[in-house]
């Protein structure tokens, strides 16, 4: 039976790293389809997914280096040593595209690790599937083709076009993009998600690839501070907020802020959350630009599930189901954004003016966001403020947007009358 496999934007990644670097670690979450990715472009397979064969690397490191090239080792941190293997055998012997590592975590004790890798190890990060990668957006609008030509050949979509509507968005919010969602029945995916979430916190042996990061953890206070960030989702809460937010439930009496820290180190070495940083364009203005990071998830169901949150939850939070949508849509842009060789940021400055994500190419070459629930009042909030931050750069004398979008959940795409475009996430893909 051949194994149904849905394409990756990251291959394309991958691939040019595997030809300019020796070897390529491939990170990301459990169960977002790494090494069925990887596979496609491996020869031979060294899998550390049992305690035989994680006993045998951690003896003899060199063993897992084993295999037609490229050889790829599937969670390799379970014997950090390797890397330093792969190190030493690509200064004996240089090739492109020798391995590829995989991994859920980062290793537990970085300490083990004697060399950065640099200029031989490629790094690169698999997030769950965008829509475009999983047949939900139509892919009608390129962010490429907008770098490239200004929208010059951007073709418009009546909503009566466009059959997601916001009740849709709320389940795929809440669904998420995990592989092994997207092969269940709609009426049983959410299941499916929650059984995934459940799962993640629990070390049923040693080669469970978090055992030596739960095993000394209090998981319950794991699971506080993960609905903390959840809670804080899309925003810049401060940890000493998110800390009173955490005592004043009651489910703590004492929370410091060190422990909150360790726990949170937790979370990002699992690629559970992460921060988005802060784009500064160093305006000559007495404005000053605020370097705080946003908070987001990896893939907007976990927070869902940390909280309990349903799709009719959202529907009936406007507010809420606009920070999780945000979550969201930043999800789909940091993949686009890294497909076409670009980064993704956002900008808040001390005047209170706010983009919601800045994708910025190599060349200097960048475009403005802002990521809005789809509503005629929404929507002119997002114009408007993304007319105000160009007038501010206009005002300082400085580069302007390559183009402006207002990212929205359904309905129509169009092109705004002062040359802003207004796409659904539907429509949208790298």
């Amino acid at each position: 039976m051949v194994k149904e496999y849905r394409r990756r934007l990251a291959e394309k990644n991958l691939e040019t790293k595997l030809n300019s670097s020796g070897c390529v670690m491939v990170s990301g979450p459990k169960f977002c389809g790494k090494s069925t990715m990887c596979e496609r472009f491996a020869k031979s397979v060294t899998p550390l997914n049992t305690t035989d064969a994680i006993e045998l690397a951690l003896a003899d490191p060199r063993s897992a280096l084993l295999g037609a090239r490229p050889h790829m080792i599937d969670e390799w941190q379970k014997a950090p040593e390797i890397w330093n293997e792969i190190k030493s055998d690509l200064d004996d012997d240089y090739e492109f595209g020798k391995y590829i590592i995989t991994g859920s975590t980062t290793p537990a004790n970085p300490a083990q690790i004697q060399h950065s890798g640099a200029g031989r190890i490629a790094r690169m990060t698999l997030k769950p599937f965008t829509l475009y990668e999983s047949g939900e957006s139509t892919g009608s609008v390129s962010l490429s083709a907008l770098f490239e030509s200004g929208g010059e050949k951007f073709v418009p979509t009546y909503s009566s076009e466009n059959a997601t509507g916001l009740t849709d968005i709320a389940f795929l919010v809440c669904r998420g993009g995990w592989p092994i969602a997207l092969k269940a029945k709609k009426k049983y995916a959410l299941e499916v998600t929650k059984n995934y979430f459940d799962g993640l916190f629990v070390v049923e042996n040693e080669s469970d690839e978090f055992a030596a990061f739960l095993k000394n953890k209090n998981i319950e206070l794991l699971k506080t501070i993960l609905r903390s960030f959840a809670r804080s989702i899309s925003t810049q809460a401060k940890k000493a907020g998110m800390i009173n937010d955490i005592l004043a439930s009651g489910v703590r009496d004492s929370l410091d802020e060190d422990t909150f820290s360790s726990y949170e180190k937790v979370l990002k070495d699992l690629f559970i959350i992460y921060d988005l940083p802060a784009w500064n364009l160093n305006l000559r203005t007495t404005v000053a630009v605020r370097t705080a990071p946003t908070h987001h998830f990896v893939d907007t169901s976990i927070a869902a599930a940390a909280l309990g949150i349903s799709p009719a939850d959202l529907m009936n939070d406007m507010k809420s189901f606009g920070l999780f949508f945000e979550d969201f849509a930043v999800r789909d842009l940091s993949v686009y954004a890294e497909s076409i060789g670009g980064t993704l940021k956002h900008y808040r400055d001390s005047s209170g003016q706010e983009v919601d994500a800045i994708i910025e190419l190599e060349s200097g070459c960048y475009c403005a966001v802002e990521i809005k629930i789809a509503s005629e009042a929404n929507v002119k909030e997002g114009i408007s403020s993304l007319n105000s931050f160009n007038n501010k750069l206009i005002g300082s004398g400085l580069k302007t947007p390559a183009f402006r979008m207002v990212l929205t959940s359904h309905g129509a795409c169009y092109k705004a009358e002062d040359g802003i475009f207004v796409v659904p996430i539907t429509c949208l893909r790298d």
